[in-house]
């Protein structure tokens, strides 16, 4: 796949271009700014952004913020957040507008290679891939709005993976249950989060990251 690379860490930066080149996919430009960033996506049309939060030129939220902007103006370009922090405002926001084809992963948390790769496989492909650590610190940010306290506590183990993007079966799985459990927490979740009309995989993942980014 074609990818626009931003991370302003020279070390960091080069060693994820030569990664993702070993892997097969071409690198069409690495960037060290935000505003480089949306150029570049802007002149390359890439199939995937991969983008560090923090940036120049203020060293803030720069790259989350071109992100959403990127979203803004390619509706449909998928992007991968590969940051050691987790911005909640902007990334419940570029959550909660459209969840399909976006990722946000840590740095220390990717133990191996193949995390991350598969990380950004999924987000290419449409899918979302979210740090547990993300979902609970977004969820923890929105606790205040308190419809999460009326789930029980199966319920909030099988939000945590559906806000995660894995499917029924695979939280069945992990959570060694049978896909009928999953099926009626699922259910119950979006009851009480008044979701109840919502179906399909990737419509309940922008239902529950969009409430959690309320």
């Amino acid at each position: 796949m074609r990818i626009v690379l931003a991370e302003d860490s020279t070390l960091l930066r080069e060693g994820l271009v030569r990664l993702l080149g070993d892997e097969g996919h071409d690198v069409v430009a690495a960037v060290v700014d935000a505003g480089q960033l949306v150029e570049a996506v802007g002149e390359h049309q890439p199939d995937v952004v991969v983008t560090d939060v923090r940036m120049p030129p203020t060293n803030t939220d720069d790259g989350l913020r071109a992100a959403l902007e990127i979203r803004r103006r390619w509706p449909g370009m998928a992007v991968l957040v590969l940051s050691q922090y987790v911005e909640k405002r902007y990334a419940a926001q570029l959550l909660a507008d459209r969840s399909e084809g976006v990722g946000y992963v840590l740095k220390d948390r990717v133990a191996q290679v193949e995390d991350f790769l598969d990380a950004l496989d999924r987000v290419a492909a449409g899918s979302t891939a979210l740090d547990p650590e993300v979902v609970r610190q977004l969820m923890s940010a929105t606790s205040h709005t308190d419809p999460l306290s009326r789930l029980t506590g199966r319920e909030s183990d099988v939000l945590r993976h559906m806000a995660e993007g894995y499917t029924n079966a695979v939280i069945a799985d992990r959570l060694h249950v049978s896909q009928s459990a999953v099926e009626k927490h699922v259910n119950a979740i979006f009851d009480k989060l008044g979701l109840a009309d919502t179906t399909g995989y990737s419509r309940r993942v922008l239902a529950i990251l969009r409430y959690l980014g309320s």
